[in-house]
């Protein structure tokens, strides 16, 4: 039964399709049909202690860790939770995202909606890439608390564009980590099509953003249009005077008339 079922589910790096070598393309597929999607932008904000030139004080340098393009993945799809794990450099980092789905009631009735509920994020300070000198290196979880992001409605993908930040907290002291998330499209349930991502949620920042491009032009328009209706009632205005006997001023032409 294992073996029929590691048959029957495919993952996908796909993240050299993408034109932008920050981006990460990743796909599940359950008996040949997708059922979780995920493109992305994604580097983490690591603090970490190395020793001062005394030796004696710590101070507290940043690694800066992206995502790599060649990630290992493993996922799953299930009716109301999913998961996507993602690791690199050996192991020495890995990333797991859980999302569930959920029904709630609402003034239009019941309506269901899934959302990101839980971040992991593992690291080895270690690691040499992108920790240098690390005091008491070894290996750190990162996690998020009651987690609620990305919410989306059911049947829907989520899209954001702007960069989002994500707050972790590391055991390594409670230390704070920061997932930085940019040119988001995801969707872990209901996919509509094989590698056809559903109806679009933008996120609020990528809603006013357009909204704010937008606007000067409906402005423009309005404008526009004011001008076009003034200049017509001008025009209709004088054709309609000019058309009207017009009565001399100089009382002495009044006997030429008649």
């Amino acid at each position: 039964a294992a073996a029929r079922l590691a048959a029957e589910q495919e993952v996908e790096n796909l993240s050299g399709l993408s034109p932008n070598p920050e981006k990460d393309i990743f796909v599940v597929r359950e008996n040949r049909t997708t059922c979780l999607m995920a493109e992305f932008a994604a580097k983490f904000i690591v603090p970490y202690d190395v020793w001062a030139s005394n030796y004696v004080d710590l101070i507290t340098e940043q690694a800066d860790i992206p995502l790599s393009r060649g990630a290992e993945m493993k996922g799953k799809c299930g009716t109301n939770e999913s998961e996507l794990e993602l690791s690199w450099l050996d192991q020495a980092y890995t990333l797991k995202l859980s999302f569930v789905k959920e029904g709630h009631n609402t003034s239009r009735g019941p309506e269901a909606s899934w959302r990101l509920s839980r971040i992991q994020f593992t690291y080895d300070t270690s690691e040499r890439t992108y920790f240098k000198d690390a005091v008491s290196p070894g290996k750190h979880t990162a996690t998020s608390h009651r987690l609620s992001a990305l919410v989306t409605p059911a049947g829907r993908s989520y899209e954001c564009q702007a960069q989002q930040t994500i707050s972790l907290v590391s055991s390594d002291h409670q230390k704070s980590v920061q997932l930085l998330l940019s040119e988001v499209r995801l969707q872990p349930f209901d996919i509509p099509a094989d590698f056809v991502f559903g109806e679009e949620h933008k996120c609020p920042v990528d809603q006013r953003e357009q909204l704010e491009e937008t606007l000067p032009l409906i402005l423009g328009l309005i404008l526009g249009l004011v001008i076009v209706i003034t200049l017509g009632i001008y025009h209709i205005h004088h054709k309609l005077t000019a058309s009207q006997v017009q009565i001399p001023r100089d009382r002495s032409q009044y006997k030429h008339m008649g």
